[in-house]
């Protein structure tokens, strides 16, 4: 990223009241991006750490003492003339009542709702922080045993994944490749969990269920190849396919590898420098891959990560 850019250290607040409703302020004219919104906060000052600068600024902007919680996520963007790292800590108590004390619009807005409101590109990977699961099961190849990879499916349901990317490459027969993701579709939605098939457009909508594309395709397509009602990802390896993903209309992607792994040992990692470098690009929600599991997720998200996909460490019989 060119050096000559500004950096800016911004915190804000995810702040979520006794009926999960979560607030927003709208910048005011004059400031960039007038008019959108965003999670309230403010710039680092230099030496400051983001708790204490979120502390000060909302009581400047919002006339509230609070109490700030966890880490949500961290995420690195670039804009036309900065280089900006929107740092989101979790807020769920405080003293006094909020305001727009700079005469900034407010709203308490429910989780559902949050996509409707139009952002800047740092704080839309936020409510993707909020909204959708932090874990991205890829599954492993069925062998020959059909029944087993369907029982390890459930039990990856039932320990709590919500998301799945159906893959398996190495099968030749498309009738026995259709009438397995069928039966897998079956369980996920049965469970609540948002199944993509790898690749097969044609599939997806067939089963009714999302499409992850592999980066080769990117290039070939035009369009966003399915309704908004069901999701489209991409594989991705650099910043041009990321904004391919993105031009597209993905609704997130998939970058790595992160970490060294034994399945690609001669492929140079990322690392998580690497890796948040890339994510500055776009503003999609992006998981990490590559030598990762559960135990990476708070890591990922310092990094602007969603998350963690994985094969291995979310499948239940590697």
């Amino acid at each position: 990223m060119p050096s000559s850019l500004r950096f800016i250290h911004v915190a804000a607040a995810a702040i979520t009241d006794v009926r999960g409703r979560i607030l927003l302020a709208r910048r005011t004219d004059g400031r960039d991006l007038a008019g959108l919104w965003e999670f309230p906060g403010g710039k680092c000052e230099p030496g400051e750490s983001p708790e204490h600068a979120l502390i000060r600024e909302l009581q400047e902007e919002l006339g509230i003492t609070v109490q700030v919680g966890p880490p949500l996520i961290s995420v690195p963007q670039q804009y036309p003339d900065k280089r900006l790292r929107l740092d989101v800590r979790q807020v769920t108590a405080w003293h006094g009542i909020p305001r727009g004390v700079e005469g900034q619009a407010l709203a308490w807005v429910a989780p559902e709702k949050l996509t409707r409101y139009p952002m800047p590109p740092a704080d839309r990977p936020v409510v993707a922080a909020l909204l959708q699961p932090d874990r991205y099961l890829v599954t492993p190849e069925p062998g020959d045993d059909d029944a087993a990879w369907l029982a390890s499916l459930s039990t990856a349901l039932a320990a709590g994944v919500r998301r799945v990317q159906l893959r398996a490459r190495a099968i030749d027969s498309q009738p026995r490749w259709r009438k397995l993701a069928e039966a897998a579709a079956a369980l996920c939605r049965k469970a609540g969990t948002e199944a993509l098939v790898n690749g097969d457009i044609d599939l997806a909508r067939q089963l009714g269920i999302g499409v992850h594309l592999r980066s080769t395709q990117l290039e070939g397509l035009s369009a966003r190849p399915l309704p908004e009602n069901l999701a489209v990802a991409a594989s991705c390896h650099t910043a041009e396919a990321l904004r391919a993903a993105q031009a597209l209309g993905c609704d997130f992607a998939v970058l790595g590898s992160v970490l060294p792994t034994a399945t690609h040992p001669d492929t140079s990692p990322l690392g998580w420098e690497g890796f948040a470098r890339l994510r500055e690009s776009v503003s999609l929600p992006i998981y990490a891959i590559g030598g990762l599991s559960p135990a990476h997720v708070a890591e990922a998200r310092q990094h602007g990560a969603q998350g963690i996909a994985a094969i291995r460490a979310l499948w239940p019989s590697l």
